[in-house]
């Protein structure tokens, strides 16, 4: 248990990219941190969406919306959506995309400046391309301070 703590006490007061937010390990990785670390400074959410708009309807619908979220919910109560509006930053955009697919360069550039930690757990659903399609993925490089 020891080794939970040093993992909470490495992200506290943090600022987290996590790409593939609406996949299946990222939503419990979201969840947990906002369970068990209330002192992160910020979680930038990397979906595939053409836009703002849609990427916010995609979490949630397909991120908040889902029964794993319940002990959340109900910890934070009435406060849950201004803690999702202080702790949590929703980003459209595509991981196979130059700049992450993020087309707003205030965003991009507070991203930069501000993220210490990157999750990348986006995948690719697509099972019929080419391998060589992955390859592109090794020169993928996060400069992270």
């Amino acid at each position: 248990m020891e080794q939970l703590g040093s993992i909470l006490q490495f992200l506290d007061n943090s600022s987290i990219l996590v790409t593939g937010a609406t996949g299946f390990l990222a939503k419990i990785f979201i969840e947990k941190i906002l369970r068990v670390q209330p002192n992160v400074k910020k979680l930038y959410l990397l979906l595939r969406a053409p836009d703002a708009k849609t990427a916010m309807l995609r979490f949630n619908t397909e991120v908040m919306a889902k029964d794993l979220f319940r002990v959340v919910k109900e910890t934070y109560g009435g406060n849950l959506s201004s803690l999702i509006t202080e702790k949590v930053k929703v980003v459209a955009g595509d991981i196979t995309c130059e700049n992450l697919g993020v087309k707003d360069t205030a965003l991009l550039e507070e991203m930069w400046k501000d993220v210490d930690v990157v999750v990348n757990l986006a995948a690719n659903t697509n099972f019929d391309e080419r391998y060589s399609q992955y390859l592109m993925f090794e020169k993928t490089v996060f400069l992270v301070s």
